[in-house]
């Protein structure tokens, strides 16, 4: 029996993306189809090269392909292409999604969890950039070992510092390459406006899949500049378990929410500890982030525990580090990217775009 390619097609309707929830053809994921004598070659894409459930995909799509009658050798070829939410032009044409992280009050490791981000999604095979949006305390410079020193220029552009190897290399903006280390900045609403519109406006980004965003703790100027200026994919909330933190973290939710900002998800940041014998100690009460999201119908991305490893490669300035392990640390790391990753899939598959948000700064 003849195969043809509308057969092909038709069995193909039956898969479904296990997170979009529409099939594989509808969402435009079938690139290519080669009949041979019975053998069957087919291109499908994903929304990420951090999918994490491309094997359950590839499963699925040779699951029924076999039920076609003359079909003998299936291959499937995944390839992945980073979607963006809209189309339209802004300040930042070749970024097709911004991610803030945020928290609601400092020391819950915000920035160890936008850095880890940005390295995990690296990873995976997306292009990445790193910006420190934290004006009065850039961290980003000491955890990813660059020096302080002032960027070089390329025309009026301003050139972002690189990090990790050639195949996975991040770039990276901080205010923290500008000012001496030790500086305090004493700076008024306008002027921290003024630097976060320059950071998105003047440095040359070039052309990438995601821009991970570390936010100063709070509610303040920056959150409200990025939401102003540019189309935001959304927001990641980073959480400890223990109710004081927590607060503030749903303070953070409703603010992003204001302003029009998808939540992409909560991480429980210092969920645990683990003894040099194993034994596991809940010090602030783990499951706190968790039930917020579950309260708050967010998605819950994963929890981190406290991990010396992961503190000492931060001050040293080594966060692929973190990705070269195969402790627990190392698997919840790529988890929490991976389910990120997802859920943006799912926010620019399902949602209207979104539109800078004009709202005055002085209220």
């Amino acid at each position: 029996m003849t195969v043809t390619r509308e057969d092909i097609i038709q069995a193909l309707r039956t898969v479904e993306d296990p997170e979009l929830f529409k099939d594989i053809v509808t969402l435009n994921m079938v690139k290519d189809v080669k009949i041979c004598e019975g053998a069957v070659k087919v291109e499908v894409e994903l929304t990420t090269p951090a999918c994490p459930l491309k094997e359950k995909i590839r499963g699925s799509v040779i699951a029924a392909l076999k039920q076609v009658p003359g079909v003998g050798a299936v291959e499937v070829d995944l390839s992945a292409k980073v979607r963006s939410m809209t189309d339209q032009k802004n300040i930042l044409p070749g970024v097709l999604n911004i991610i803030a992280v945020g928290a609601g009050k400092g020391g819950v490791g915000k920035s160890t969890v936008a850095v880890n981000l940005a390295v995990g999604l690296a990873l995976q095979g997306a292009r990445v950039g790193l910006l420190d949006g934290d004006v009065y305390g850039p961290s980003i410079p000491t955890m990813t070992g660059l020096a302080i020193e002032n960027p070089a220029l390329r025309g009026e552009k301003i050139v972002p510092f690189e990090i990790g190897p050639k195949e996975h290399v991040i770039k990276v903006m901080s205010i923290g390459f500008i000012v001496p280390r030790e500086k305090a900045l004493i700076w008024r609403g306008p002027m921290v406006h003024g630097v976060i519109k320059q950071f998105l406006e003047q440095v040359d980004w070039g052309d990438l899949d995601y821009l991970v965003v570390d936010l100063p703790p709070g509610t303040g100027d920056v959150s409200l500049t990025l939401a102003q200026s540019i189309p935001l994919t959304g927001a990641v909330i980073v959480a400890t378990p223990q109710e004081v933190a927590l607060m503030d973290a749903r303070r953070a939710v409703r603010m992003f929410q204001q302003l029009g900002v998808s939540i992409l998800g909560v991480v429980e940041n210092m969920s645990y500890f683990v003894c040099a014998h194993g034994t596991e100690y809940d010090i602030f009460g783990r499951g706190g982030a968790r039930n917020m999201a579950s309260t708050m119908g967010l998605p819950f991305l994963g929890e981190l525990p406290i991990d010396m490893s992961i503190r000492m490669l931060s001050d040293s300035g080594d966060p692929f580090a973190n990705f070269a392990t195969t402790g627990a640390s190392q698997q919840r790391l790529v988890s929490i990217v991976q389910a990120l990753a997802g859920q943006i899939s799912i926010r620019n598959m399902t949602r209207p775009a979104g539109k800078p948000l004009q709202v005055d700064v002085t209220e």
